[in-house]
């Protein structure tokens, strides 16, 4: 069964990743990275073929990942369970993970990031706006929920395969 884990961007689902592969040798999938490597910068994407055509693209390289990976971890994209048909693919394989980070702490974090094509212009506010739009989506999709402002990278993983061992 694999761990899968989305959230917001900047709500460290790339680092907990790599904490899971390293600390429980488990094989890792970033599906933005996986993206990049096939179609080039997601900044290229989205200016090439807008938002639908890049959530196209995504929802195609989940639909691989979620069918080739077996007892790993997958990271997603923001927006990745924003389409239910991505949702329905990754739990057919994984538990998904809820990664609920407060937008004060995303904005910290990503502060300064241009690779974000969603955030140009007004972080704090879009931040703040993309959050509160889909914390229903992925409270919705999530199987567990792990807030995480307060805990490390190795809490973080640890938590998440005590929901597992369940």
């Amino acid at each position: 069964m694999n761990i899968v884990l989305c959230g917001m961007m900047g709500s460290g689902k790339t680092t907990i990743a790599r904490t899971l592969s390293a600390d429980y040798d488990l094989e890792w999938i970033d599906t933005d990275e996986r993206i990049v490597e096939e179609f080039g910068p997601i900044n290229d994407i989205f200016a090439r073929a807008g938002e639908e055509g890049f959530r196209d693209i995504e929802s195609k390289i989940t639909y691989i990942v979620a069918q080739s990976l077996e007892d790993g971890v997958i990271s997603l994209g923001g927006g990745c369970v924003l389409r239910e048909g991505n949702v329905k693919e990754l739990k057919k394989t994984g538990k998904i993970f809820y990664l609920r980070t407060s937008p004060e702490v995303i904005i910290s974090r990503i502060k300064g990031d241009s690779t974000r094509p969603l955030l140009q212009g007004g972080l704090e506010e879009k931040v703040r706006s993309i959050s509160a739009a889909r914390s229903s989506v992925y409270e919705g999709c999530a199987d567990y929920i792990i807030d995480t402002d307060d805990k490390t990278p190795e809490q973080i993983a640890k938590l998440i395969m005590e929901k597992m061992a369940i």
